[in-house]
């Protein structure tokens, strides 16, 4: 009996046409990519493979094949990134990524890219974009949630309401956003300080007086802030489920891989709790 060919989970190329120093600690990467398609979602999201040196890959990448043919160990690193932007017309994908130094994978490759390189995907996904019909909009985060509210602000229609809450490191790393819509952003900073992250956002949503209650909310970043937010949001104020978009990028202390391990024990139980 013939052995079954591994099931076909080909990845996209992206290649590097530039990239520039948004702020500070802000990279923005844009790569073409004749293979792509995007949707219609302003949190439109990639799964970055990064390759491990001295490992052989199929090219065209193949997770599949990978998966198949080499052991766990050797399978590239996968990084979840939102979509800053795409334009079709030119078959640009534009990508912002965080950096601290050598800290992480993502970071130090995007400092070090240069044009040329190469960065294979797979997606797109994502879930929200602004509700036009909304009496207005609701958007909180931190920097891992950045290029998605940016993305949704400037997608607003002209005279559309919202009010933004962000939590950047200082005043540098502010950014200014496009769009036609009226646009309160405030920014808070966390000037170094490790406790208490997301606090002010907190704080900022639970003290804030709704112009109505027909709010489209859209709120992401680390995971212990959307948590608290989530209970102000659906707890205190009773708002729809379907009326507020809510992820945790990511968890304080924890790489992308281990908040994603912790998120599935999470669900597990709560399946198993559900069927008791």
């Amino acid at each position: 009996m013939s052995t079954p060919a591994p099931r076909s989970r080909r990845a996209k190329l992206g290649v590097v046409r530039r990239t520039e120093r948004v702020t500070p600690h802000m990279i923005r990467v844009v790569l073409s990519c004749d293979e792509f398609t995007g949707n219609d979602m302003t949190d439109m999201y990639v799964k970055l493979l990064f390759l491990q040196d001295g490992v052989q890959y199929p090219e065209p990448l193949d997770m599949g094949v990978v998966r198949e043919q080499l052991p766990s160990e050797q399978w590239p690193t996968m990084r979840t990134y939102t979509v800053r932007g795409w334009d079709a017309a030119a078959q640009e994908l534009t990508i912002d990524f965080v950096h601290h130094g050598d800290e992480g994978i993502a970071g130090p490759w995007a400092a070090n890219a240069q044009p040329g390189d190469k960065l294979w995907f797979n997606g797109p996904g994502g879930a929200y974009t602004p509700d036009e019909a909304a009496g207005w909009h609701l958007l909180v985060g931190d920097e891992s949630a950045l290029p998605a509210i940016g993305a949704a602000v400037e997608a607003l229609p002209a005279g559309a309401t919202a009010k933004v809450f962000l939590e950047v490191e200082d005043a540098t790393e502010e950014q200014k956003f496009g769009g036609s819509g009226d646009v309160e952003v405030v920014w808070f900073h966390r000037a170094g300080a490790v406790e208490g992250r997301g606090e002010r956002l907190v704080a900022a949503v639970a003290g804030l007086e709704f112009p109505s209650d027909d709010v489209h909310a859209f709120v992401h970043g680390e995971a212990g802030f959307v948590f608290q937010i989530r209970r102000n949001l659906f707890a205190e104020r009773g708002l729809p489920r379907d009326r507020v978009s809510l992820s945790g990028y990511w968890r304080l202390g924890k790489n992308e891989d281990g908040w994603q391990a912790e998120k599935a024990e999470t669900a597990r139980k709560e399946r198993e709790a559900a069927g008791s």
